[in-house]
């Protein structure tokens, strides 16, 4: 049995009103049931246009998307009943303390979630008695995580939902987010903090001026990575031999060092390394940041 996505964003885009370019240019993704997807991009790339897009904040110009086979435009107050929804800038009802907040949403939501928004108040150590206008943002982030996540949605739509908290509570989102994906929860989340997206995702996909330039499987990633080699030789590095292996790259080399990656046999690379005097060999990890910048560096401006 086929397994279908349960977000499909078909040739969506967004012109805002008196604007020449595009803000969304035809996006086109799908995210999986039990699938964590990274979206990618600097401020003002078109991450947070597509996240009011699927919310059905703003109407689309042209293209279309759907959650769990509904509109996003038709069907909006029926798909958000099963969607857990951070905003990146996270608005509250200042005089309201946060469990005053939860209750009332809790009774929006037609109840029955309000034990387990206290459980994640506590793990998150989050002062419900407070108002929140009162709180710093990083705990005013707590509570825009709990309403999230409170009614346990089949999707999760979160646009930069670490924002403000410290590492420890970084850590338990993290676990919180690995738990719901083991229960078949897809999530989609907008992030510029890539060694997040490295902890998180499953795949990653990269806009830059309103338009996806690439979508990567971070398994495959990972096995991209495991081939790059950092080498550091006694003397010269021996570029000119190095470069006659079949399937070796030199992606940089200075004097007696060199930056290698192999996609061939790794047995023809060391046959040649033992003629020389290795001082150093180490295999990189998965290099995200390197792979975001080559979809931005030399590009001219953004849209």
């Amino acid at each position: 049995m086929t397994i279908q996505p349960v977000i499909v964003i078909e040739k969506l885009s967004k012109r805002y009103r008196g604007s020449q370019q595009l803000a969304l240019d035809s996006l086109s993704l799908s995210v999986y049931p039990g699938e964590v997807y990274g979206f990618l991009g600097p401020n003002g790339a078109g991450k947070s246009t597509t996240i009011r897009l699927l919310m059905n904040f703003l109407q689309p110009t042209t293209g279309s998307a759907r959650i769990l086979g509904l509109d996003c435009v038709k069907d909006s107050v029926a798909l958000k009943r099963s969607v857990g929804y951070l905003s990146g800038d996270f608005a509250v009802y200042p005089k309201m303390t946060g469990l005053e907040y939860l209750c009332y949403l809790d009774e929006l939501q037609g109840g029955g979630n309000l034990k387990y928004a206290k459980s994640l108040a506590k793990s998150f150590k989050a002062d419900l008695n407070k108002k929140l206008g009162e709180l710093s943002r990083g705990n005013r982030q707590k509570v825009g995580l709990i309403q999230a996540l409170m009614h346990k949605p089949k999707i999760l739509i979160l646009d930069e939902p670490t924002s403000g908290l410290d590492p420890l509570m970084q850590e338990l989102f993290y676990a919180i987010i690995a738990d719901a994906k083991s229960n078949g929860v897809a999530v989609f989340v907008s992030s510029h903090v890539l060694s997040e997206v490295q902890k998180m995702c499953d795949r990653v996909g990269i806009i830059r001026g309103g338009t996806l330039v690439t979508e990567q499987v971070m398994a495959d990633l990972a096995k991209e990575a495991a081939q790059t080699f950092d080498i550091t030789f006694a003397t010269e590095a021996p570029v000119k031999v190095l470069k006659k292996i079949k399937g070796l790259q030199v992606q940089m080399h200075e004097a007696n060092h060199v930056v290698i990656h192999m996609h061939g046999r790794l047995q023809l690379l060391f046959r040649v390394l033992a003629d020389y005097d290795v001082v150093k060999i180490d295999s990189r990890t998965i290099d995200l940041e390197e792979l975001f910048m080559h979809f931005y560096e030399n590009k001219g401006p953004q849209k």
